[in-house]
């Protein structure tokens, strides 16, 4: 029994089926000549590690396209050259975007593209340019090491800070600080006691039942004050009643006023008329008395008038 192996063979026989592999997935690839592509570029500022040729350029899930040429962008070197071939029923448009994605846990990447409104023009290529070039967006990595990196900063600005704040001269002070809060505790321990706690509770028993009276007292002093409100209302009209009293008041003592002015101009002229009939009554009494004492020296002289006046010692007739 002949136990060789043939190894000439079995390297024939790989290399073959290698080959039928490439080719299938050359054919695959190949796009036929109802379905043209459109070369474009992408250039990324970012690594584009995972991403290999012929990886596939996929349109919101579907693969349309794939990689060409990977080169440093020669006008910049701090960007990747992408050179892609898309078919060219893609709707590839001025708001397109490429991002790179990962393909599952294999450590592969393919270009995502995305597009944004739908009424926006066919991307063309602008003066200058060979192929339409296709903008990018940070993918997810590029995101995360952002983020990351803002995160290893602040971490890093933290710690810092927290060195400096846990010095030796901040320490002495945290342990003093701490000592004296130990004491203070202490202090506190010793003076709640157990008749400290009796009168604390006491205290709030006591508390308890003066609010509980409260409670009670502000119906009261709610009626107390609508009492108040209501006292202060007609204290309000009897000073009002007062006000327009003193305003009749006044107004009649200027009535009296005037009319006191009247009666004083009347009593003058009274008084005047008084005077003058006094005066003339006391002419009349006057005449009066001289005929009583001629009518006692000679009475028939009144009623027959014929006695003659004596000549007084001295008179000439």
């Amino acid at each position: 029994m002949n136990n060789k192996v043939n190894y000439t063979l079995i390297g024939i026989s790989v290399l073959f089926g290698l080959a039928m592999m490439f080719g299938f997935a050359y054919w695959m690839l190949k796009p036929s000549n109802a379905e043209e592509t459109q070369k474009y570029l992408i250039y990324f500022n970012e690594s584009v590690f995972g991403l290999n040729m012929d990886a596939p350029v996929k349109y919101r899930g579907i693969k349309v396209g794939k990689v060409t040429r990977l080169r440093i962008n020669p006008k910049n070197t701090e960007q990747v050259e992408v050179t892609v071939d898309i078919l060219k029923n893609t709707p590839i448009k001025e708001n397109t975007v490429a991002k790179l994605t990962a393909q599952g846990i294999t450590g592969l990447t393919y270009i995502n593209l995305t597009q944004g409104k739908n009424d926006a023009p066919p991307l063309q290529a602008k003066k200058g340019q060979r192929y339409p070039v296709i903008k990018t967006t940070p993918s997810f990595f590029k995101h995360l090491e952002r983020s990351f990196g803002d995160v290893v900063s602040q971490l890093s600005l933290t710690l810092d800070r927290m060195q400096q704040l846990l010095n030796k001269k901040n320490q002495e002070q945290m342990s003093h600080l701490l000592e004296h809060t130990a004491n203070i505790m202490n202090k506190i321990d010793k003076l709640l006691d157990q008749k400290t706690v009796g009168h604390f509770q006491s205290s709030i028993e006591n508390l308890d039942n003066i609010t509980y009276k409260v409670d009670h007292l502000v119906p009261r002093i709610d009626a107390l004050v609508r009492s108040s409100i209501a006292w202060e209302s007609k204290i309000d009209d009897s000073f009002k009643s007062i006000k327009n009293t003193y305003l009749n008041m006044n107004k009649t003592m200027e009535n009296m006023a005037v009319s006191f002015s009247d009666s004083a101009l009347t009593f003058e002229k009274m008084s005047h008329t008084v005077n003058n009939t006094m005066l003339e009554s006391q002419n009349m009494m006057i005449d009066l008395e001289g005929t009583l004492q001629e009518f006692q020296r000679n009475p028939s002289d009144i009623l027959y008038k014929k006695t003659q006046q004596r000549i007084a010692p001295g008179e000439i007739k």
